[in-house]
């Protein structure tokens, strides 16, 4: 078999998976809400709550959780949660992102609105999974809403 038809044959069978892998079922993910948890000492905390649909009759293994929040167009907090579990077989699985916004970065925002307590937000995850034949996957997720910055009420409540 020469180079040139070893070559064309390589070509149609990545092709020929590349198609496959497409139209194989992937888990589903979406941000259900986004809100205000609590106060630490470091930081204001918010609660992404993600829901997964996993169409496999296994578990499937999820490496970490990435996320970026944005508001005012930056980012005011960002992190990773690193090995957070597995997606139930055949089952939608409920995640809880936590995200921490230090108080510095929200009283400069505080400042920026003035009396206006709501802040515009968008919330970016990424799902990192560990498919089956496939590796690494992820699923990117997007969220733009308005959300409440705690008052100093809320801090003591």
């Amino acid at each position: 078999m020469s180079n040139s038809k070893m070559s064309q044959l390589l070509d149609k069978a990545k092709t020929y998976i590349a198609e496959k892998v497409a139209d194989m079922p992937k888990p589903e993910a979406s941000i259900t809400d986004v809100d205000f948890k609590g106060v630490s000492r470091e930081s204001v905390e918010y609660l992404a709550k993600v829901n997964v649909s996993n169409p496999y009759s296994t578990s499937i293994p999820i490496c970490e959780i990435k996320y970026s929040f944005k508001s005012a167009a930056r980012e005011i907090a960002s992190g990773t949660i690193p090995d957070p579990g597995s997606l139930k077989a055949s089952d939608t699985t409920l995640l809880n992102v936590l995200v921490k916004v230090p108080h510095s970065i929200l009283l400069s925002l505080a400042k920026d609105i003035g009396a206006d307590w709501d802040i515009d937000y968008q919330l970016d995850i990424s799902l990192i999974i560990d498919l089956p034949v496939i590796g690494n996957f992820t699923i990117p997720l997007c969220q733009k809403g308005e959300i409440k910055i705690p008052t100093i009420s809320d801090m003591f409540a």
